[in-house]
């Protein structure tokens, strides 16, 4: 099966890659850094904004493919510092209602430019 990709005008893009593919059955997000699409930078202020960003840049994604939040399955989430878990957390609860997705949440040595997060998402068609 070819690949379906999917580009949003909604969500930073900082190199060759797609948004979203679809598999039929599935897409598959990239990861999303915290990244302003009106300006092309990594939006100011800590974890808590940096997360709602990301989460911004995805939902619309998801969005722009006419899915939401509720079809969400898996979530991986990257931080520079596992001392942000708690806050990014907070703004992740507001994001899902239960029952939640399944996640995983690693913590990186880096991320592109400025960024404290990358969240990545998987949804079910």
């Amino acid at each position: 099966m070819k690949r379906k990709a999917y580009m949003s005008k909604n969500a930073g893009c900082t190199g060759p890659y797609s948004h979203a593919v679809d598999t039929g059955e599935y897409i598959f997000l990239s990861g999303q850094t915290p990244i302003d699409p009106a300006t092309g930078e990594v939006v100011k202020g800590g974890i808590t904004e940096q997360t709602k960003q990301s989460f911004k840049n995805l939902l619309s994604i998801l969005d722009e493919m006419g899915m939401s939040e509720e079809d969400v399955q898996k979530v991986n989430v990257y931080l520079t510092d596992m001392k942000n878990f708690d806050a990014m957390n907070v703004v992740y609860e507001q994001q899902f209602s239960a029952p939640y997705p399944t996640r995983t949440t690693v913590g990186v040595t880096g991320l592109c430019g400025d960024a404290l997060i990358e969240i990545e998402l998987i949804a079910k068609k």
